[in-house]
């Protein structure tokens, strides 16, 4: 029967980054997804690259600067990968933007610099630049769900074999070593197994409590009158704008303990929606194009859980929070060395699954 060196429990932004940089190394990788591919908490996500303020836990600074400044090479590399060949629809837009953020608010962020309020009404005139306080800073954005499609050309490129559409129900380790993966339907062999299931990462049967679970978003998107509209970021404590390319502009987000429940509901979006109002006056007058919920993966202390548990060779790399798209190269990095016997290269001791054992 065929065995592969690592499965790879889940295919959003972290398994998709880890199978893919596991291969690099030379490794023999099968990614298993319950659905389709980057359509859970990625899919959902607006994309802002934040390695400063906001929510972001201070434990997290070292891995979200890192991770913040692999993201242009990460991009390119994904780009080449996933670009068009022959009988291949058109390479996803990852539209990695860098015109910065806009931060509305008293928050004191490092590295932000404070504007006047001409220099807001110059950089973004279609904020209400009269009735706000705000700084600048250097920050980038990416269209997660442009990534996860890159990424995906990208482990189909590489030769890396994906089954979808199969719940992994239990990872049995024999008395060899080696790990049996089970499915509904299937068996899988591997040397190794990482669980990157996000919010789902504690429904694997495998003996090792995995304290993750669902913290609710829901979002929208707005298509302005005129293009192009907004050009930066714009953020504050209480919600976010994240301009794409095309014309779009994402608006969020909730934070809600909801269990596995994504329903989107009117009320909290129309909520949302008079927030940004206030800010950017236009958006009244714009065209809802999508609203959405996604469920991130939360744990006990707002920190992933990154490395190897009580079991030898069953790894776990879940728990991202708000921060999977932000933090995916840099976990892929540390989880690859890890697998490979190696140092991680950064502080990991307060990511550990051993922390909740």
């Amino acid at each position: 029967m065929k065995s592969w060196d690592v499965i790879v429990l889940g295919c959003g932004v972290i398994g998709a980054s880890l199978a893919r940089e596991l291969n690099k190394s030379g490794m023999a990788v099968l990614v298993i997804e319950r659905g389709e591919p980057g359509r859970e908490a990625s899919h959902a996500a607006a994309g802002m690259l934040a390695p400063h303020g906001g929510d972001l836990p201070g434990a997290l600074g070292e891995l979200a600067i890192a991770s913040a400044a692999m993201y242009p090479e990460f991009v390119r590399e994904l780009e080449d990968e996933a670009a068009t060949r022959p009988h291949e629809p058109h390479a996803p837009s990852i539209d990695l933007r860098s015109q910065g953020t806009i931060l509305i608010g008293d928050e004191q962020v490092e590295g932000a610099r404070t504007l006047s309020r001409d220099e807001v009404a110059e950089l973004e005139p279609q904020l209400a630049s009269s009735r706000i306080s705000a700084k600048f800073i250097q920050e980038n954005s990416v269209d997660p769900r442009g990534l996860m499609a890159a990424l995906v050309r990208s482990l189909k490129h590489r030769g890396i074999e994906l089954a979808h559409g199969t719940q992994v129900t239990s990872v049995v380790r024999d008395q060899g070593g080696s790990f049996e993966v089970h499915t509904a339907k299937s068996k899988y062999l591997a040397g190794a197994v990482v669980n990157c299931c996000g919010a789902w990462a504690g429904k694997i049967e495998a003996h090792v409590a995995v304290p993750v679970k669902p913290r609710k978003g829901q979002m929208f998107s707005v298509i302005p009158r005129k293009t192009p509209f907004l050009q930066h970021v714009i953020r504050s404590e209480a919600f976010y704008l994240v301009p794409r390319s095309d014309g779009r502009i994402l608006i969020g987000a909730t934070v809600e303990d909801r269990g596995f429940d994504k329903r989107v509901e009117p009320e909290v979006i129309k909520q949302l929606q008079n927030l940004a109002e206030r800010v950017v006056p236009e958006i009244a007058h714009s065209k809802i194009h999508e609203t959405w919920a996604g469920l991130r993966p939360g744990t006990p202390d707002d920190l992933p859980i990154l490395g190897e548990t009580i079991i030898p060779e069953y790894f776990i790399a879940t728990g991202h929070f708000r921060n999977g798209i932000l933090l995916a190269p840099v976990t892929a990095q540390i989880m690859s060395k890890l697998l490979r016997g190696e140092a991680a290269g950064y502080s990991v001791e307060a990511y550990s699954p051993s922390r909740f054992a």
